[in-house]
């Protein structure tokens, strides 16, 4: 069960467990913390601690532990496993795959999928769901197997110690490094989307060049937070707007000096061409550091090879 809510101005800059017990009023003030510190309420998509502070328009989702109990059907759904082990899994996520049900999507998501094949995974929050990927983002996820470890991945994510990379195909070009720091908030004029506000969310995303394919740029960005759409906004924000994002590059913005084949190549891409291709983290029992990595899909491969084809 997932119930979505948003802060209206009378909540504004009050504690998260404050705001949330006001809004689900058939909860007690306990109850919302624990579903806070378990991750099963998120603001904005994000796990977030009892003290937090909200701010108008900012998303909450909440979907509540019910033990014992699968509130959403199994389906055999594709996805690759890359690693697993008593505690967690690693998945290589292919495109056009939701994370959960929610609205707009009622089933066919990873969650479905992970009950199919893990039918134990029920018992836990989000089917042990940790961290997300956009429908149109390919790349790696961790899935949590077990409470102990799940709360451990909760916790880190929260300590900010969990590295993740993402590589990505943009429009424009850029010398050399880019940090963006700037805060991320809920579009007041379109709540489905993201955008940098003063008044937003802390956020961080370290920027720098692989390569450039005439006035179009091969990135790899390394997220020191986790917000909403994080990478897509800021790089729009900065005129570097992500090849085939519908959300945040729209009109399909073609870098000047584009021949008729480039233009072609770069329209004819039909997803954000965004993969997240790494993951690192301690583990829970030794301390050491566990890293993951999932090479780019072959959609963005071919998308590189015809834009250099091109030129």
């Amino acid at each position: 069960m997932q119930i979505t809510k948003y802060i209206n101005s009378d909540l504004n800059d009050l504690r998260l467990d404050i705001a949330a017990t006001k809004i689900f009023k058939e909860y007690s003030r306990t109850q919302i913390k624990n579903w806070i510190l378990n991750g099963c309420l998120l603001v904005n998509g994000d796990v977030s601690k009892p003290k937090d502070l909200v701010q108008e328009n900012d998303e909450l989702e909440l979907n509540p532990i019910v033990k014992d109990k699968i509130s959403w059907e199994p389906q055999n759904i594709n996805f690759k496993i890359v690693f697993e082990c008593e505690d967690y899994l690693i998945i290589n996520k292919p495109i056009n795959l939701v994370m959960h049900p929610g609205a707009g999507c009622h089933d066919k998501t990873l969650a479905n999928g992970l009950l199919y094949k893990y039918p134990e995974l029920s018992k836990l929050p989000r089917c042990g769901i940790v961290h997300r990927l956009d429908k149109d983002t390919s790349g790696i996820l961790v899935v949590a197997k077990t409470d102990k470890f799940r709360n451990h991945f909760i916790n880190e994510m929260q300590a900010r110690n969990i590295k993740k990379k993402y590589f990505a195909v943009v429009s424009g070009t850029n010398l050399g490094s880019l940090k963006i720091n700037d805060s991320i908030g809920r579009d007041k004029k379109n709540r489905t989307k993201m955008c940098v506000r003063e008044d937003g969310k802390e956020a961080l995303t370290i920027v720098n060049v692989k390569e450039t394919i005439g006035n179009y740029s091969i990135l790899h960005l390394t997220i020191m937070t986790g917000r909403t759409h994080q990478i897509r906004v800021h790089l729009s924000s900065k005129k570097l707007p992500i090849i085939g994002d519908k959300t945040y590059n729209p009109s399909g913005q073609i870098s000047k000096g584009s021949s008729l084949e480039l233009i072609k190549v770069i329209r004819a891409f039909p997803r954000q061409a965004l993969h997240a291709e790494y993951i690192s983290f301690k583990c829970h029992k030794s301390g050491e550091d566990l890293s993951y990595k999932v090479s780019i899909p072959d959609d963005m491969k071919s998308l590189i090879q015809n834009m250099k084809n091109c030129l």
